[in-house]
């Protein structure tokens, strides 16, 4: 069964800055595409798309434009600021790099007002001009913030990364799968399965992220669920190869369909790869 992983992050400090990583010593370092295909390919990953890593804004263009060149990236989901009056310029110099698939806008430990002022969602609403998604990345605390924004943005295709980031770790549950559920009521979202390991400890098994993963499935759908490594994140706790045998053990038992559409099918519909 091959992958398209949908959430590739990429590296080079020699090229771009990156101010997060300083306070993410574990991972503060080169990640480069070579290292990643080493351990992918064999693995039955095939292309991925490349995730925004939270440049300083100035480098945006330049991450995106880099990202596109590299070997079997077929798309890239740049960064954007949404909430400002420019962005719609922003939007064309993305479409004239060819392949830039969606935008993210980082939400988590964001102000909760940032996603909710008329300018952040009209230029939302702009993103099917463009065929391009939204990805929302918020904590689990933070989930209420999506529906408001899908809902307000009827024509837009958003994508909710990491499984809404439940913590795993703590036990939780019943407030994740509430706030789950709400999101996954409005038609123009999918869930992406991917970075869970980054919210575990070192005592996780196959067993104790199978009822997330399970959940998402049965909550939002076979055709609505995309995979993603969250690739060097997931390295906090596992590996790429171990992230990608626990989510083929979780759905060996779907149906050969219903396996594609988690690993690939739906991603390139939904990214428009």
């Amino acid at each position: 069964m091959r992958i398209l992983d949908t959430h590739l992050h990429l590296i080079y400090p020699d090229r771009f800055s990156y101010p997060w990583l300083a306070g993410a010593p574990a991972i503060n370092k080169p990640w480069h595409v070579e290292s990643y295909w080493a351990e992918a390919l064999p693995l039955g990953i095939e292309s991925a798309l490349h995730m925004e890593v939270d440049v300083t804004e100035p480098e945006i263009e330049a991450e995106s434009e880099f990202v596109l060149g590299l070997d079997r990236v077929v798309g890239a989901i740049a960064s954007g600021r949404p909430e400002h009056s420019g962005f719609e310029a922003h939007l064309e110099k993305m479409k004239a790099l060819g392949k830039v698939k969606g935008i993210r806008r980082l939400l988590q430990g964001q102000p909760a007002e940032l996603s909710q002022t008329a300018t952040f969602i009209d230029n939302i609403r702009l993103l099917p001009r463009y065929g391009m998604t939204f990805d929302i990345c918020v904590k689990s605390h933070e989930l209420m913030l999506a529906p408001p924004l899908i809902a307000a943005c009827p024509q837009t295709q958003f994508v909710l990364d990491h499984c809404g980031n439940p913590k795993i770790a703590d036990g939780e549950w019943e407030n994740w799968t509430t706030r789950m559920e709400r999101v996954a009521e409005l038609p123009n979202v999918v869930c992406k399965v991917s970075g869970i390991l980054a919210n575990v400890d070192e005592t996780w098994t196959v067993d104790t992220i199978r009822p997330y993963v399970e959940f998402v499935i049965e909550t939002f759908g076979w055709d609505r669920v995309v995979w993603g490594s969250d690739h060097p994140v997931v390295t906090l706790f596992a590996n790429l190869t171990k992230w990608v045998n626990a989510s083929r053990e979780i759905v060996s038992g779907a149906s050969e369909a219903e396996q594609e559409g988690l690993f690939w099918r739906n991603a390139e519909r939904v990214y428009r790869v």
